[in-house]
């Protein structure tokens, strides 16, 4: 149990902290959070749905890989993964095996930077985990951001013909993100690609198959139905305990 515990909590950290951290999107075990900041790089979009390919630098000559669906509105999020799909060469090679054995492969993060909270939910446990925002110091408001851009050329991405901009965020405490970003002309310049380079790291957001129809409301719920818990250590190791037929765990938080 506590080498399952180690893979998965590896494949997340690997795959999502650094890259989310280097967004400025909270992130880690919490998942992206496309408010303040990364808001302003969408300019007037306000709602979409896409596959989104994020990929990281995870220190050492290693990177990851991660694929998922995405679907944002207004501040909003929503990133299904698959984790057996997550590729890199520090990634243990039977960790997909494992992950699929346990009902560990599927990963929802929900983030309501409204509600201040974030929803990690396994549907092949039948759970998931409600958590309370860590990050107080981030505004969630985009007036409290300014962004100056600078076009740097054209390129094609992904078959859309892009305007490739260099980009600069800063908060209303004069902290400054820089990004390279390729705005699509077809897609009412959505950023298709994003990327960033921080403390010797770089992360690139993919953005593919990208509809800028809004998506349905229910996607940012809390799932019904689950079993929910307050934190994701004890909803792993009482779920896992189930499955191994090694005892009750610790018991859930009762909705």
């Amino acid at each position: 149990m506590k080498k399952l515990l180690l893979l998965t909590a590896t494949i997340i950290c690997l795959g999502l902290a650094p890259a989310f951290a280097q967004f400025g999107m909270g992130g880690g075990g919490q998942g992206p959070r496309f408010d303040g900041a990364m808001d302003k790089l969408f300019g007037d979009t306000r709602a979409f749905a896409a596959v989104l390919e994020v990929q990281t630098d995870a220190g050492k000559g290693d990177s990851v890989t991660m694929p998922g669906k995405f679907n944002f509105d207004a501040g909003k999020s929503r990133f299904e993964v698959n984790l057996s799909e997550v590729k890199g060469s520090a990634i243990p090679p039977d960790a997909a095996q494992q992950l699929k054995a346990m009902g560990m492969d599927m990963t929802i993060f929900i983030s309501r930077p409204d509600l201040k909270l974030s929803y990690m939910v396994y549907p092949g446990l039948n759970s998931y985990a409600e958590l309370v925002s860590q990050d107080t110091s981030a505004s969630i408001n985009p007036d409290d951001y300014k962004i100056e851009t600078s076009e740097l050329g054209k390129e094609t991405v992904d078959g859309h013909e892009c305007v490739k901009n260099k980009a600069t965020v800063t908060d209303k405490d004069g902290n400054k993100h820089e990004f390279t970003i390729w705005n699509a002309t077809d897609l009412k310049k959505f950023p298709v690609k994003i990327i960033t380079d921080e403390q010797g790291r770089s992360s690139t957001m993919l953005f593919k198959n990208v509809s800028l129809i809004k998506p349905a409301a229910s996607l940012f719920e809390a799932p019904s139905g689950l079993t929910k818990y307050d934190n994701v250590q004890t909803m792993m190791q009482t779920e896992m305990m189930k499955k191994m037929g090694g005892g009750m765990g610790a018991p859930p938080v009762q909705h």
